[in-house]
């Protein structure tokens, strides 16, 4: 999990480099940041997809990821 300290350090370097440049620590420290930001985000997005329910026009409801299960 991503902790609101580390969304504001990633924006204040993201400020940093387009005012006055990263020095390279700050620039490694930046990816690793972003990295682990989007890994949260692909945790979270396939958590709701995963718990997600379609509602069929004729009144079925089936979720999301077992209708995955069918594709494969």
């Amino acid at each position: 999990m991503i902790t609101q300290e580390k969304i504001d350090r990633i924006n204040a370097l993201a400020k940093k480099s387009k005012t006055t440049g990263l020095t390279p620590a700050e620039a490694e420290e930046q990816q690793i940041l972003r990295k682990e930001y989007i890994e949260a985000y692909r945790a979270s997005l396939r958590s709701a997809l995963e718990n997600t329910t379609v509602v069929r026009p004729d009144g079925t409801k089936e979720k999301l990821s077992d209708m995955k299960k069918k594709i494969n």
